[in-house]
């Protein structure tokens, strides 16, 4: 791989750095899902087809991750099927991302650590699974996701299927509120909750085009308004798994790790892979849908961001 030196410690990708430089669509991609989302080979062949996915939508892909102390803005094949497999990877926000760098140690980026490496490198949509947000218990814990801070103030555009569901969506919401974070629900009038196409909150917002999302932020960075955009995109109907069904999983899932004294950062991989258990592998194929359709649309949106005027 090429280097192109952003800053001493960045090496952007000679296919996503060309297209930055001709103002052609680039979105970022995240790679905790790789790195803690999701179990091998799994991971690494959603990796590449979502990859494909945005390149069939018109634009370039750029998976981000630090491999061996370097911040890489667009990954290799052979980069992302090793990441696929590494064992011990950091799962980095922005609070760590530097100490991942000055070690020279190799980690998946989280939605914020993202946001802010695509920031740098002048990516403006960013396709994930689902936001971090606020945990359950929050209130005595304080267990709420940089994901949040992040998307007050990093001005790219993050398209998921919403928080992720095991979450508190409710008081998620309200400390996106309180940031000035827009959030867009495309082509719904509810919020979707991830694995689920519904949930029993109104869309703050909605909007049902590409081109309204593009020509909505071309209108905030029009008056100056800071931050980000969260388009929470709602899961396939084929593919989704009802709430009054999933609800029943997350709170068995929730019950293993109170009972297993699973905190912190361990919480959101925990539960995943908890889930995957007790869904006998559905969750896992909801996710993957859910993945891929967050890419189709974003690729949708950095495209209509190159036309507006």
């Amino acid at each position: 791989m090429t280097t192109t030196a952003l800053n001493p410690f960045t090496d952007i990708a000679p296919e996503v750095q060309k297209a930055l430089a001709a103002g052609q669509p680039v979105v970022a991609l995240e790679s905790t899902i790789i790195t803690h989302g999701m179990p091998y080979p799994d991971n690494s062949r959603m990796a590449a087809d979502v990859e494909t996915i945005i390149r069939d939508g018109g634009a370039v892909p750029a998976t981000i991750a630090i491999i061996d102390g370097r911040l890489k803005i667009g990954i290799s094949a052979e980069e992302r099927e090793a990441l696929a497999q590494v064992k011990g990877a950091m799962k980095l926000s922005r609070a760590d991302l530097a100490f991942a760098l000055s070690e020279g140690r190799t980690g998946g980026t989280t939605v914020a650590a993202t946001m802010l490496a695509a920031h740098m490198a002048g990516i403006k949509v960013f396709a994930t699974g689902g936001i971090g947000g606020v945990h359950m218990g929050a209130e005595t814990s304080f267990d709420i996701s940089a994901d949040l801070e992040e998307l007050g103030r990093t001005p790219v555009i993050v398209v998921s299927a919403g928080a992720k569901a095991i979450l508190d969506i409710e008081k998620t919401l309200e400390v996106l509120e309180t940031k000035g974070v827009p959030v867009v629900v495309h082509g719904a009038d509810v919020l979707p909750a991830f694995w689920s196409r519904q949930s029993h909150l109104k869309a703050p917002l909605r909007l049902d085009t590409p081109e309204a999302i593009a020509r909505f932020q071309a209108t905030r960075s029009a008056i100056g308004v800071n931050g980000g955009m969260l388009i929470a995109n709602p899961i396939p109907l084929e593919s989704e798994i009802p709430a009054d069904i999933m609800g029943g999983y997350i709170r068995e899932a929730l019950s293993r790790a109170t009972k297993n004294g699973i905190t912190g950062k361990a919480v959101t991989p925990y539960l995943l892979s908890e889930i995957l258990d007790i869904t006998k592998g559905e969750s896992l194929k909801a996710n993957i849908a859910l993945v891929e359709n967050n890419a189709r649309l974003a690729a949708r949106i950095a495209v209509a961001l190159t036309l507006v005027r």
